[in-house]
């Protein structure tokens, strides 16, 4: 419900504004007419002297996408004349102001938001006093602008970091597809490669079926790149349609491809196979493909071992060869291994084995979080 609220509020930006914009009449009016029931002096001001100024600052709203500093100052400059006429500041009057604020705190860097916010602030708390001609309190008379005006800031910028700390988020996991994309088909393919050269003179009737499956390693290697890239696009955009996302139902896919480059995998099911959340399938696919990737890169073996154990509401995933010491370079394959178990809310460890060779083990959530 909240996110079609949401785009229908950004497909229709006049609509919430006329909204916006008649709830602060209505509610200013309400003010206005309490102001002119007062008794004494403060009754004399009536609803017709702070209407207008009221009525000029939600209107000023309609323009403050375009011009928000000008907003600012304009709304600003209303609520200064009411008062300086005597009117004692509310939050009401306040919210045309507060609402310029938080827009050109969406939209201006934070120095220049923090600048205006206090400029503001200080004009009408200055005209306040200096129109106190009733006598109201003085703390009523200041804390108003205060207390109520930096909120929209603070707001501001809060959701402001939140949207680039999305950002960076949505380019890590992008960053994090395109790296095993990139790295896992390269090897494959660099494999393929190397196997058929080395079988050309000596094998000649396998090399033919060794190219076929390097034809395919490079067409998939392009068609997952093309989806990942696609996730730059906007979501709007169907004209580059991503495939679903990779999961364990491709597992025997992803060994075949390996057993194409030499490298033998074994796997083990351990327990009732039980389903994934999508997050968890992704990950728990993308681990086995970097950490066979890296067997195919650092290990002298021609065998690997994947098991995975069902238990307790947990997967956990075990990868291991059991050659030589496996030498593993400075790349970002284990970070990335590491980044994804912990985003699927898992735990990741490797390492050497005492005994020769390299262990990659993750423990998964089967259930969603």
């Amino acid at each position: 419900m909240r996110t079609s609220w949401r785009q229908y509020a950004n497909d229709h930006p006049r609509v919430v504004d006329a909204a916006l914009i008649a709830l602060l009449l209505l509610a200013e009016s309400g003010t206005a007419t309490l102001n002119s029931n007062l008794p004494d002096a403060v009754g004399d001001l009536g609803w017709s002297s702070a209407l207008p100024l009221a009525a000029a600052a939600s209107l000023a709203l309609l323009w403050r996408r375009s011009h928000p500093r000008a907003v600012v100052v304009f709304t600003a400059l209303c609520v200064t004349a009411m008062g300086g006429v005597g009117y004692l500041i509310t939050p009401l009057n306040l919210a045309p102001v507060m609402v310029a604020l938080y827009e050109l705190a969406m939209r201006v860097p934070g120095r220049t938001t923090r600048l205006y916010c206090v400029g503001v602030t200080a004009l009408i708390v200055a005209a306040s006093v200096l129109g106190n001609q009733y006598g109201y309190p003085w703390p009523l008379v200041i804390l108003s602008p205060i207390f109520f005006l930096p909120l929209p800031v603070v707001l501001g910028a809060t959701v402001q970091l939140r949207a680039r700390h999305h950002v960076t988020e949505e380019r890590l996991r992008i960053a994090r597809e395109l790296h095993d994309v990139v790295a896992h088909h390269m090897a494959l393919a660099n494999a393929q490669a190397g196997t058929a050269a080395y079988l050309v003179r000596s094998r000649p009737d396998q090399v033919q079926q060794i190219l076929t499956e390097l034809t395919g390693t490079t067409a998939t290697a392009l068609r997952e790149l093309k989806a990942t890239v696609g996730l730059l696009r906007h979501t709007d955009d169907t004209s580059s349609p991503l495939e679903p996302a990779p999961g364990l139902g491709r597992l025997p896919e992803l060994t075949a491809s390996f057993a194409s480059a030499g490298l033998t995998v074994e796997v083990t099911i351990d327990g009732m196979q039980q389903p994934l959340p999508p997050d968890v399938d992704l990950a728990a696919f993308r681990i086995i493909q970097e950490a066979l990737t890296n067997v195919t890169k650092h290990a002298e073996v021609d065998t690997a071992g994947v098991r995975l154990s069902y238990r307790d509401n947990r997967l956990t995933i075990t990868v291991d060869n059991h050659g030589k010491p496996a030498t593993v370079g400075a790349g970002f394959g284990l970070i990335g291994m590491r980044e994804r178990a912990r985003s699927a809310g898992g735990q990741f460890r490797a390492g050497p084995r005492p005994e020769g060779g390299f262990t990659v083990v993750t423990e998964l959530p089967i259930l969603s979080r």
